[in-house]
C-alpha cells in the first residue's frame, strides 16, 4: 500500500515510480514455493506451502503469505499442475461473481453464522449446544427451519433484542431447555409447544404479550421451571386449577346442549355450534384471564366433539407442589422511576379544604321512592393497596380518582370491563374487581397522584400488523403525565406537562390520542400524544392552550359535540371553551361561564363535580347549592346563549345530597344506566337513578329529590379493629353497573358487585 492507503500496484505506472522499500521482515526470499520470507538479519525463514502472490477478485488485498477468502465463499481448490495463475485467478474471479448473486438473497442467518455464534466452536451445526443470535435485527420470516433443524443437539438459544413476531413452526429443536426472546413484538406463544422439553423462558420486553399469554406458555410447557428468571410452579398450579374447573363446565355444557338438539339436525353443524356457544357461554376465572380461559375452552370443546362426548383427556401437567393453592393472577414488577434531580417541589395545596367543622347529616333517606326498586349491591373487597413502603400501619393515604379500563372486545355484545385503576398517594394499581387482585402496581417515589384516564389505541408493527393497546395516563403533584402499558408491565413516556401539579385529565371520546390535562397553574392543554413508535415511546405535541382565571378541577367534553366544546368544573365556577382545531388561535380564554340561579355570581361558586349523565343533561355539584346535585340541560341552555358570555344554566331538576361543606367530592355517571353516583364524608355512597326524574313533564317539584338508595359505610376491619368513619372521595362504575369501585381518605379501595 502507499501512504493513501491505496494498492500500489493500482496507481498507474507513469505516476507511482520506483516501488516503494519492503520492510524487511516482509521482504521475499525467494521464488516459488517453497520460498521463504527474509528476517532482519538476513535469515530465510521457511514457511509451509508458501506460494507466489496471486491476484484476487477486485476488491480483495492479499496480507501476508496467506489470503482470506471474500465473506461467504468457500476456499477453493488449489489450481492445477498445468493451469497458470493468470488461468487460476480468472476462474475464482467467474467463480465468485457466479455466486455473488445467491449469498446476497440469502437472509442474514448462514451455516457459518451459526458456527461463529454458536458453542462449542464446530465445523459442524449438529455439534453446536449453545447459540447466541441476539441483537442481529432479525425478522421471523428470517428464521429458516431447514438451516436451524440441523441444529440436532442445541441446548440453549438465544433470540434476544430482534424484531420477531412469532416463531415458526417446525423449527426442529426438540432438545431446547434454554429460551431468551427478550426485547422482540412477539404477539403469540402458541408455537412453544415444538419446545416439549423447555426448562427455561425469557420473554421480557414484548410490549404485546399479557399475563394470559403467562398461562398458555404454562400450559404448553409441562417442564418449564423458570419464566423470566422467576419460579414457576405458582403459574403452573393456577392454570391446572383453572383447566380441571373449565374441563367441568365444557362438560356440563356438553350435556345440557346435546340434551337441547332434535335428532334430525346434523350432525356436523351442530358440532360448531357447540364449540361457538361454549367460548360464548362458558365463563370462569376473572375478567384479567379471559383470553386464556376462552382459548382452553375452545381446545376442551374442539377435543369433545372430535372424541364425540365420550370422554374429555384433562391437560398433562406434573403435580407440583403449589406454593399458593388459591388461584391468583401474576403480579407485575413494579416501576419505579426516580428523580432526575434533588430540586425540591414546592407542594401543591392541600386537596381537601376544611371550611367548616364535619357536618351531621339528619333525616337523611334510607331507600327509594315507591317507584324505583332498590339497587341490590353487597361489598366485595377492602384494599390497602396504596400504603407507603407497603405498611398495614398507613391509614392516612388519600386516594382520589379511579377510572374502569376500555372492554378488551371491542363490539362484543356485552362486552365490559371490571379491571379498574385506581390512583392515591405514589402509586396508580390496576385491580381486578371480580377477585380483588391488584393486577398491577406502578409506583414514583415522590409523586402523589391525583387522576388517571384510559385510552385504546391502535398500534401499527413494524411487520405492518395492528395491534390494539389498553394505555394509562396517570398524573398529579409533578406536573407529569406518566403513559404506561400496564398489560405489558411498563411506562412508555412521560410528557412534562405542567410546572405545577396536574389536578385532573381525561381522554376525548372520539379521538383517541387527544388529551386533555388541567392544572394549578390555571390552565388546560389539549395534547395529541400520537401512537408509540418503533421503540414503544410516545412523542407528544400540543396542540391548544386553555387559560382559565381559577384552578380547573373537572374536566368534561361536550357529550354531543365532544371535538367543538369543553366543560370544566373549576374553583371560580363552570367555563366552557371552543376546542375545534379548524380554527386558527391556539391559545384561548373561557367562552362561557355558567351560573346556577338567578342573580347569583359566577365567580366563588366552586363547582367540584361535573359529568354528562345522556348527551344532554349534564350533572354537576358545589355550585352554591349546598346539598344538592344539579341537573340541567346543555342543548336549552346553550340555545338560550345568545351572544353573552355570562348564562344561566337551565335547570331539569336538582338531587338531595349530604349537607356537608366539605369540597371535592366528585360524581360520576353511568350513562348507559342513567345512574348518578357520589360519595360523602360519612363513607356513605349516594346513588340516583335519574331516568323516572327526566321523564316527568314540567313543572318539576321544586324541593330536591331523593336518592334512590344509599350504601352506609360497611366499617371493615383494619389492624383488628373497624374502620368506623372514612370520606369517600371518588365513586365510579363500569358501564353495566356491575361493579362499583370507592376510594376513600383513609387508603382503602371499596368494590361492590351488584347481584
Amino acid at each position: 500500500l502507499d501512504r493513501s492507503g491505496c494498492p500500489y500496484s493500482r496507481i498507474p505506472e507513469v505516476l507511482r515510480g520506483p516501488p516503494p522499500p519492503q520492510p524487511p521482515s516482509l521482504r521475499p526470499g525467494g521464488q516459488g514455493a517453497g520460498a521463504g520470507l527474509q528476517g532482519p538479519l538476513g535469515l530465510v525463514v521457511r514457511t509451509r506451502g508458501t506460494r507466489p502472490a496471486e491476484p484476487l477478485p477486485s476488491g480483495h488485498l492479499r496480507c501476508g503469505a496467506r489470503a482470506a477468502p471474500p465473506p461467504g465463499l468457500r476456499q477453493l481448490r488449489a489450481p492445477a499442475a498445468d493451469s497458470g495463475v493468470a488461468g487460476s485467478a480468472e476462474r475464482r474471479r467467474r467463480q465468485y461473481c457466479q455466486r455473488r448473486p445467491r449469498l446476497l438473497a440469502m437472509g442474514p442467518l448462514s451455516p457459518q453464522l451459526l458456527m461463529e455464534r454458536g458453542r462449542p466452536k464446530s465445523g459442524r451445526l449438529g455439534r453446536i449446544r449453545s447459540l447466541d443470535l441476539s441483537g442481529l435485527e432479525l425478522l421471523s420470516e428470517h428464521l429458516d427451519p431447514k438451516l436451524l433443524s440441523r441444529l440436532k443437539q442445541l441446548q440453549e438459544l438465544d433470540l434476544s433484542n430482534n424484531q420477531l413476531e412469532m416463531l415458526p413452526d417446525n423449527l426442529g429443536l426438540s432438545h431446547l431447555r434454554i429460551l431468551r426472546c427478550c426485547n422482540n413484538q412477539l404477539g403469540d406463544v402458541t408455537a412453544l409447544c415444538q419446545f416439549p422439553q423447555l426448562e427455561e423462558l425469557s420473554l421480557e420486553g414484548n410490549p404485546f404479550l399479557t399475563v394470559n399469554d403467562n398461562l398458555k406458555v404454562s400450559f404448553l410447557l409441562p417442564k418449564l421451571r423458570k419464566v423470566n428468571g422467576k419460579d414457576a410452579s405458582s403459574t403452573s398450579s393456577q392454570v391446572e386449577n383453572l383447566n380441571r374447573e373449565l374441563t367441568s363446565r365444557v362438560t356440563a355444557h356438553w350435556e345440557k346442549f346435546m340434551a337441547s338438539l332434535s335428532p334430525e339436525e346434523e350432525t356436523e353443524k351442530a358440532q360448531a355450534d357447540f364449540v361457538r356457544s361454549a367460548v360464548r357461554d362458558v365463563r370462569y376465572g376473572p375478567e384479567s384471564l379471559s383470553e386464556f380461559t376462552r382459548w382452553r375452552v375452545r381446545m376442551i370443546s374442539e377435543e369433545l366433539v372430535a372424541s364425540g362426548g365420550t370422554q374429555v383427556h384433562e391437560a398433562d401437567i406434573p403435580e407440583k407442589s403449589p406454593k399458593a393453592t388459591a388461584i391468583q393472577g401474576p403480579r407485575a414488577r413494579p416501576v419505579a422511576c426516580k428523580r432526575p434531580d434533588d430540586v425540591p417541589l414546592n407542594r401543591s395545596p392541600y386537596k381537601r379544604v376544611c371550611t367548616s367543622p364535619l357536618a351531621q347529616v339528619e333525616g337523611r333517606p334510607t331507600g327509594s321512592d315507591g317507584s324505583q326498586p332498590t339497587l341490590k349491591l353487597e361489598p366485595l373487597y377492602f384494599l390497602q393497596c396504596h400504603s407507603k413502603n407497603n405498611s398495614p400501619q398507613d391509614l392516612n393515604t388519600q386516594l382520589w380518582a379511579c377510572a374502569f379500563e376500555p372492554a378488551c372486545e371491542e363490539g362484543h355484545t356485552g362486552a365490559t370491563s371490571q379491571s379498574v385503576a385506581t390512583c392515591g398517594g405514589e402509586a396508580v394499581c390496576v385491580i381486578d374487581c371480580q377477585t380483588g387482585i391488584v393486577l398491577h402496581k406502578y409506583k414514583v417515589p415522590g409523586e402523589e397522584f391525583f387522576s388517571v384516564a384510559w385510552t385504546a389505541l391502535t398500534v401499527v408493527t413494524q411487520a405492518g400488523h395492528k395491534k390494539r393497546w389498553n394505555v394509562l395516563a396517570a398524573a398529579g403533584l409533578r406536573g407529569q403525565v406518566r403513559l404506561l402499558h400496564v398489560r405489558a408491565g411498563f411506562c412508555c413516556g412521560v410528557i412534562r406537562a405542567h410546572k405545577k401539579a396536574i389536578a385532573t385529565l381525561c381522554f376525548s371520546p372520539t379521538h383517541e390520542t387527544h388529551l386533555f390535562t388541567a392544572s394549578y397553574d390555571k390552565r388546560i392543554i389539549l395534547w395529541d400524544i400520537g401512537v408509540p413508535n418503533e421503540d414503544y415511546t410516545f412523542q407528544a405535541s400540543q396542540l391548544l392552550t386553555l387559560d382559565t382565571t381559577s384552578t380547573p378541577l373537572r374536566l368534561c367534553p361536550v357529550a354531543s359535540c365532544p371535538d367543538a366544546y369543553l366543560l370544566a368544573g373549576c374553583e371560580g365556577g363552570c367555563c366552557c371553551w371552543d376546542v375545534r382545531l379548524d380554527q386558527p388561535q391556539k391559545r384561548r380564554v373561557c367562552e362561557v361561564e355558567f351560573i346556577f340561579s338567578e342573580g347569583s355570581q359566577a365567580s366563588g361558586q366552586r363547582v367540584d363535580g361535573l359529568a354528562f349523565v345522556n348527551e344532554d343533561v349534564v350533572a354537576s355539584k358545589g355550585n352554591g347549592g349546598l346539598g344538592t346535585i344539579c341537573l340541567w340541560s346543555w342543548s336549552q341552555t346553550w340555545v338560550s346563549r345568545g351572544s353573552q358570555s355570562t348564562v344561566t344554566v337551565v335547570v331539569l331538576a336538582r338531587l338531595q345530597w349530604s349537607p356537608t361543606e366539605l369540597a371535592y367530592f366528585s360524581l360520576s355517571t353511568c350513562p348507559d344506566e342513567g345512574i348518578v353516583l357520589c360519595g360523602d364524608e360519612e363513607g356513605s355512597v349516594w346513588i340516583y337513578d335519574v331516568r323516572h326524574i327526566l321523564m316527568q313533564q314540567p313543572p318539576l317539584p321544586a324541593t330536591p329529590q331523593a336518592p334512590t338508595q344509599i350504601l352506609k359505610w360497611p366499617q371493615p376491619r383494619a389492624l383488628s379493629q373497624p374502620v368506623t368513619r372514612t370520606m369517600v372521595n371518588t365513586v365510579v362504575a363500569n358501564p353495566t353497573f356491575t361493579y362499583l369501585t370507592a376510594l376513600t381518605d383513609s387508603n382503602i379501595v371499596a368494590i361492590w358487585e351488584r347481584y
